[in-house]
């Protein structure tokens, strides 16, 4: 085996007993509803303060019981099934929705997993267990959910709520490919795919300075899988009235918001372990501080990165307008998926020169020849490009525009123009056509018959 590859010990999980097991699932469970009702009260904060405006205020101390109060108002809400709706299925997809987004949890490392700590005696890692292949676990909890968005806006027996499922599957068949491609880029430079092991790769430098591309990309696609502004397409009440959601009352509604507020707290601890260092201290406290990453504070310092990248959340929708369809897809099949396969590719093969004992000079050199190869190549193929629409011949005018051909008016698309408007007819035109006089076609004429009649 290569000696860059990553030796994954996975030996301390697996051994604690069935009580301990229970607590830490039951505190990653806590963790996560926790974290969603503060993160609800600090985006209604933090948009207030953006916006000039005073958000929450009257539930508890400074507002920060409103989400709890929203939660028991929609439990005691009336719940409507809609008559036209599959009831099993409609019933079904908010639970489908919401439990994957729970799953992921169950292997993020909130401490280092050679530093064990002790529980009622017992000594155990702060992680409730570890997979070889813990990230494409993640993955595919992930893919589960967008089902239970799918159902209910199929189930509803709606056009809007059909409209919005069809929406988040296309939005997630988009960006999960590139989603793909930058996890593929942290595996082929940790060697490995267990979480615990990436963030020990992380002793020395943080991915997010190693893979800079792949964690703008990854950040791109988990506000696109997340469906949060501005790629909140699937609820767009702009034109979807409310979106998959549009049907949906009291719990089932109040699961859909808990799976998306549930999905931005993994996504944002997965960023957390893959790029910026997992449970780790920051470098300025890492470098004066030894016990920094032992004991508890690795569990402060992972909570306080996680509420930094909600922040980044609530700083898009507070910013960002919602962006049109076609420029969310265009974003993602154009864009993201070509650049982060490019980024792959470079990656695979800076880690295959690694790999065979070339120095970091001449990867760099490597690097910097493929990248003046292909900006040659693309101005090359511009040079072409303009030659060829030069020699073209002028393109033929367009023909003329109906508004009305299908039986109702329509605007134009780009490039086609609107017929002139008639001009209207004055009082004293209109008075001589019902009259019976001479219909005058121009106002020279008209200006005559006037001078006559004088």
């Amino acid at each position: 085996m290569s000696p860059y590859l990553a030796a994954e010990d996975l030996s301390m999980f697996g051994r604690d007993p069935w009580w301990l097991v229970v607590i830490k699932a039951v505190f990653c469970f806590a963790f996560l509803m926790l974290t969603v009702l503060f993160s609800i009260v600090w985006e209604r904060k933090v948009v207030a303060w953006m916006q000039l405006r005073i958000g929450p205020n009257r539930h508890g101390p400074w507002g920060m019981l409103q989400s709890l109060a929203d939660g028991m108002k929609l439990m005691l809400k009336e719940d409507v099934i809609v008559k036209r709706a599959d009831k099993v299925v409609y019933v079904l997809a908010p639970i489908v929705a919401a439990i994957p987004a729970f799953m992921a949890i169950a292997v993020i490392p909130f401490g280092p997993a050679g530093n064990e700590i002790s529980i009622f005696g017992h000594r155990t890692t702060m992680q409730l267990t570890d997979l070889p292949i813990a990230m494409l676990y993640i993955l595919a909890v992930a893919s589960v959910g967008i089902y239970g968005i799918v159902l209910a806006g199929w189930s509803s027996g709606s056009t809007y709520p059909l409209l919005g499922g069809l929406r988040s599957c296309a939005q997630m068949i988009s960006y999960e490919i590139a989603m793909g491609a930058a996890f593929a880029s942290v595996f082929l430079y940790s060697g490995s795919m267990s979480t615990s092991t990436i963030v020990e790769q992380q002793h020395d430098r943080w991915y997010i300075v190693l893979l800079p591309v792949s964690f703008l990309i990854y950040i791109v696609t988990m506000v696109g899988e997340t469906n949060r502004a501005p790629f909140d397409m699937p609820e767009s009440e702009g034109d979807l009235v409310g979106g998959f959601n549009t049907e949906y009352s009291s719990i089932k509604f109040a699961m859909f918001m808990l799976a998306e507020y549930v999905n931005m707290v993994t996504v944002s601890a997965v960023s957390t372990t893959l790029f910026l260092g997992g449970w780790r201290a920051p470098w300025p406290v890492s470098t004066f501080w030894e016990g920094a990453n032992h004991g508890w504070w690795p569990m402060l310092w992972f909570v306080i990165k996680v509420q930094l990248l909600l922040f980044f959340f609530i700083w898009l929708r507070g910013t960002l307008p919602r962006v049109r369809y076609d420029q969310l897809m265009k974003l993602g099949w154009k864009v993201l998926i070509p650049i982060s396969l490019v980024w792959l590719m470079l990656v695979a093969t800076v880690r295959t020169l690694k790999n065979e004992n070339y120095d970091f000079a001449d990867i760099a050199l490597y690097i910097a020849g493929g990248v003046l190869v292909l900006l040659l190549l693309s101005f090359v193929a511009d040079v072409f490009r303009d030659k060829a629409k030069a020699a073209e011949q002028p393109a033929e005018e367009p023909a003329g525009f109906d508004p009305m051909a299908g039986g109702f008016p329509v605007p134009p698309m780009p490039g086609q123009e609107l017929p002139p408007v008639p001009r209207r007819r004055s009082r004293r035109e209109r008075e001589l056509i019902v009259s019976g006089g001479p219909d005058t076609h121009s106002d020279g004429s008209l200006d005559g018959k006037e001078a006559s009649d004088g």
